[in-house]
Formats: structure tokens, C-alpha cells, sequence
């Protein structure tokens, strides 16, 4: 159940349901109050952001290696698809999004992150009859869309720049991947988890976002030891890592002003994530097509359903909403919201024409 992704969904909803709530009870301000608590040289809330989540996009870097050499994304005839459609989904909803704020510009990146957890467990649920080609269309698209998510974080969320840690990362980063292929032993674990840590401290001093470090990490890992290691922390990622963060994500007021009195950004982000995306995804996939062979080529409707759950951002932009406006609290509340709600609105479209194209199979395999 723990692996389970329609389990992880929930999970997800649930904890930034909670979030939402605490935020906007009597039991605020103590919320708050533990979001702050100072563990050592960071605050609980960024151990939350800048620790665990290198641990999640440890976990991704870790699938998008498998998927480059033994998936859906091995050969440039299988990529080229799901590649020109997370292309779409992301220039099209950053689009949207700065013509509709061009005045919040820094939020771009917000609605071009598509939640891999959330998106495969909305179709777990409701996507039953679809075809396996379906699921992995998105899985593919998602992990591209975290692969471009990454460059987004390294190359716009990078302050005060310091060359000397970043350089220093680097063999410890390749050192940790060649252990990982070459040592053996009971020691070849801890050594591995303090390599790990070195190089998420090198990456944290250099002013790169240190979720960088666990993605270059899970890049670098041995295959074998890799599948291993997703295979322990990946319930972990599930029930602790991703609903923590969601939770406090979340936990910010409702805004006391009226609706004609909220940010630009929160209007950009309601409209660029699920309807960007959605146009963005299907029209990437219709370019990819024409140019992909007869047998790579999907049906309209089935990519239209997985352009509909591109659309749930949740975790990611969440995350690319606490570093775009972090000097803005206002703003990043409101935007929180505009992610949770435009999240669930994809959820809503995407199940629904998931559901419609799962019966569509249904009907023409009704043994399967």
C-alpha cells in the first residue's frame, strides 16, 4: 500500500488539506511556530524544503536514469513524443503565466511543473481500462517535466553564486558514483549516506538550490544499488517526504481581501497550469507525431486525458512558488493557493476525460 500511487494521491490531498486548515485555525500561530523551530543551522521548514525534497529528486533522478536506458525515453524514437509534449507543457503555461503577470515575471516557472506522484495516482484511479502506453506517456512526461524543472531551479534560483563549494561538489559527487559501482561491503552504505551528505552541504554553501545535489546523486549512482535504494526510501517518499512538504506548503491564510483584490499571479497561475497545460502537452504531441513513426504516434484522446493530469503541479510548483517569491510572503501565500486550486481542477479535467477514454477501452475490450 505504501508504493501504492492512488495511496500517495490521497496522501498528498490530504496532507495539504490539513495544512490549509491548521493555517487558517486557532492553532496557527503554533504551526508556525514548529515551522520555525531551529534544528541546528536551518529552520524546520527549510530542513522540509531544502532537505527532504533532495531526497525526492534524488528518488526522480534515480527513474530518470532507468527510463534513459531501459524505458519509455531509451532511444530517440521512443522520447521524441513525450520530449516535444513536456516541451510544450512548459513554454505554454510560462507563457500564459507572463502575459497575464507581467509584472510578478519572477513567477513564471510556477505552472510549468507537472506532480508525478499526483498525476499517476489520479490515473491509478480512474484509468483502469486505458492501455499501458498511456501510463507510460505520462510517466515519461512527467520525468522529463522534472528533468527541465531542475534546470529551471539550478539556472533562475541560484543567489550569490560561490564557485569554490560547487567545484568541490563535484568529485564528491563522483566519487560517490563510482563507490557506488565498485565498493562493497557493510561499510558501503554509510559511506555512500556521508558522501551524500557532503555534497548536499557543498551544493547548500555554493547558493545552488540543494535539491541539485540529490539530483546529480541519483544521476551518478550505479544502476543495480540504485534500483535498490528507490526500492527502500521510495515508501518513505510516499508517506513522509511528499505529504510533509505538502503540509507545510500549505499552511498559509486565506486571504481576507476580496477576489477582484488578489495578485496577478494568483490569476496566472489558475489559468496557465491546467489550461497551459493542457493545450501546451496536446499540441507538443501532435508536433512530436508527425515527425514520430506510426507506432509512437497515440490517439488525440488519449493524449488530451494525460494533457488534462499534466496540469497537476502540486509538489513542484509549490516548490517553485516558495523560490520564485521569497522575498514576497503576501504573494507566495496567495499563489499557494492558486497552485492547490488549479491542481485540483486539473485533477477534475484530467479524471474526467481519463474516465471517459478508460470506458471508451473498456467498451472495445470488455474481457480486459
Amino acid at each position: 500500500m505504501l508504493r501504492s500511487e492512488r495511496f500517495s494521491a490521497l496522501l498528498l490531498v490530504i496532507a495539504a488539506a490539513v495544512g490549509l486548515t491548521l493555517a487558517n485555525s486557532p492553532a496557527a500561530d503554533a504551526a508556525h511556530a514548529v515551522e520555525a523551530l531551529k534544528l541546528g543551522p536551518l529552520s524546520l521548514g527549510h530542513w522540509v524544503k531544502d532537505g527532504l525534497l533532495a531526497i525526492f529528486f534524488f528518488l526522480a533522478a534515480i527513474e530518470l536514469k532507468h527510463e534513459l536506458q531501459h524505458g519509455e525515453l531509451d532511444s530517440a524514437r521512443k522520447a521524441l513524443v513525450p520530449t516535444v509534449a513536456a516541451v510544450g507543457g512548459v513554454i505554454v503555461p510560462a507563457i500564459l503565466y507572463l502575459l497575464l503577470a507581467p509584472s510578478l515575471s519572477e513567477g513564471w516557472p510556477i505552472p510549468t511543473a507537472t506532480d508525478i506522484a499526483f498525476a499517476l495516482g489520479v490515473l491509478a484511479i480512474v484509468g483502469k481500462s486505458l492501455p499501458a502506453r498511456v501510463r507510460a506517456l505520462l510517466l515519461a512526461l512527467a520525468v522529463i517535466d522534472d528533468l527541465i524543472a531542475i534546470l529551471i531551479i539550478a539556472a533562475f534560483f541560484t543567489s550569490d553564486l560561490q564557485p569554490l563549494p560547487l567545484l568541490l561538489a563535484a568529485p564528491a559527487v563522483l566519487l560517490f558514483g563510482l563507490l557506488s559501482s565498485r565498493m562493497r561491503g557493510g561499510l558501503r552504505i554509510p559511506v555512500l549516506i556521508l558522501l551524500g551528505v557532503v555534497t548536499w552541504v557543498l551544493v547548500y554553501l555554493s547558493g545552488v538550490h540543494p535539491t541539485i545535489a540529490g539530483v546529480a546523486l541519483g544521476l551518478v549512482m550505479a544502476a543495480p544499488l540504485a534500483a535498490k535504494v528507490r526500492h527502500t526510501i521510495e515508501p518513505w517518499s510516499n508517506v513522509v517526504i511528499l505529504p510533509v512538504f505538502a503540509l507545510t506548503a500549505a499552511l498559509v491564510p486565506l486571504p481576507s481581501s476580496s477576489i477582484a483584490d488578489l495578485s496577478p499571479a494568483f490569476w496566472a497561475v489558475i489559468i496557465a497550469l491546467p489550461l497551459g497545460k493542457l493545450i501546451g502537452i496536446t499540441g507538443g504531441a501532435v508536433i512530436g507525431g508527425a515527425f514520430a513513426a506510426r507506432g509512437e504516434r497515440m490517439p488525440v484522446g488519449d493524449v488530451f486525458a494525460v494533457a488534462g493530469l499534466g496540469g497537476i503541479g502540486f509538489t513542484v510548483s509549490l516548490l517553485m512558488n516558495e523560490l520564485a517569491f521569497d522575498g514576497q510572503p503576501m504573494v507566495a501565500d496567495e499563489v499557494t493557493l492558486a497552485v492547490l486550486l488549479a491542481s485540483l481542477l486539473s485533477a477534475l479535467i484530467g479524471g474526467v476525460l481519463t474516465a471517459v477514454r478508460s470506458r471508451h477501452y473498456a467498451r472495445l475490450n470488455p474481457r480486459s
